[in-house]
C-alpha cells in the first residue's frame, strides 16, 4: 500500500475500539512463551512492554500470566478501551518510536498484530533502549489458516479485505524478519508458527471483518456489498451455515535478543 493508505488504515482503528476488544482474536499463550524464551525465565515475573497494544488482547493474556505488563498505546481512542477493559494494568500513551519508559526497564518487548504499523527505523533503536541487555523482542501476527478449504474460499469470498491469510503472512513475516531485525541492535531472529483456532459465528465472524483496516477505509456502500458477498458464502457452506463454528487460525511469530 502507498503511504496515504497506510496513515490511512493505521489511524482507522480507534473508531470500532470496543467491537476491536470485543471481536478480534487473541494469543495462545504457548507463544508467548516461545517469544520471551531467550530471556532464560518464565513469563510470570517477567517486565514486560505489549508495544501497540490497542486494547490490550495481548496484555490481559501477559496479566494473567503473571507478567509485569506494561501496555503502550498511540491511540487514544483504543488506549481508552484498553483502560478500561483492564484498570489494573498499567497503561501509556505513546508511539513505538518514542516509547515512555526509561532505558533498560523491561525485559521483553512483544508487539501483537502491531509491528507491521512501526516506522522500524525509528522504532528498533527505542525499542533496545527499553529493552535490558540480553532482552527478547517478540512479534505475532493472527492469521487465518487458508490450507484449510473453505478458509481458502473465504479469503477469495472476501476479495482480498478480510482476515491476513497464513499464506500471505508466511511471505510477510520472512521477509519482516530478514529485513528489520538481526541489525547491529539485535540477534537474527527465529520464527515458530502456533495454531489458534477461534469460536465463531456468521455475525461474529463478520463484525470481526468490520474491525479491519481495509475495510475500515473502505465506502460504506462497496464495504456492505463485501460483507454481504462473505455472509453469503459463510451460509453456504457445512462447516459454517448452522451455528458455532471453529475457524482455523495460526498465530506466526518472531524473536529476536537485545545483543
Amino acid at each position: 500500500m502507498d503511504a496515504d493508505e497506510w496513515a490511512r488504515r493505521g489511524s482507522s482503528f480507534g473508531a470500532v475500539a470496543a467491537a476491536y476488544a470485543e471481536h478480534r482474536p487473541d494469543y495462545p499463550a504457548d507463544a508467548v512463551a516461545w517469544c520471551v524464551e531467550p530471556t532464560g525465565r518464565p513469563v510470570a515475573g517477567l517486565r514486560v512492554l505489549d508495544l501497540g497494544a490497542g486494547t490490550g488482547k495481548l496484555t490481559a493474556l501477559l496479566a494473567e500470566l503473571g507478567a509485569d505488563v506494561t501496555a503502550v498505546e498511540p491511540d487514544e481512542a483504543m488506549l481508552a478501551e484498553l483502560r478500561r477493559q483492564l484498570p489494573a494494568v498499567r497503561a501509556l500513551h505513546g508511539p513505538a518510536e518514542a516509547i515512555p519508559l526509561a532505558d533498560g526497564s523491561v525485559d521483553a518487548v512483544l508487539c501483537a498484530q502491531s509491528m507491521h504499523w512501526f516506522d522500524m527505523a525509528r522504532a528498533l533503536p527505542e525499542i533496545a533502549r527499553v529493552l535490558a541487555p540480553g532482552g527478547a523482542l517478540g512479534a505475532m501476527w493472527n492469521s487465518d489458516d487458508d490450507r484449510v478449504a473453505w478458509v481458502a474460499g473465504l479469503r477469495d469470498a472476501a476479495e482480498g479485505a478480510g482476515s491476513p491469510v497464513r499464506s500471505q503472512r508466511e511471505r510477510d513475516a520472512t521477509a519482516f524478519g530478514a529485513e528489520q531485525f538481526g541489525n547491529e541492535l539485535f540477534t537474527p531472529t527465529d520464527r515458530a508458527e502456533f495454531a489458534n483456532p477461534q469460536a465463531r459465528t456468521i455475525d461474529s465472524l463478520i463484525d470481526d471483518l468490520r474491525t479491519h483496516s481495509a475495510v475500515l477505509i473502505m465506502d460504506p456502500a462497496e464495504r456492505e456489498r463485501v460483507l454481504g458477498r462473505v455472509r453469503g458464502y459463510l451460509a453456504s457452506r457445512p462447516e459454517t451455515g448452522s451455528g458455532e463454528f471453529t475457524l482455523p487460525m495460526v498465530t506466526s511469530a518472531l524473536r529476536s535478543v537485545r545483543r
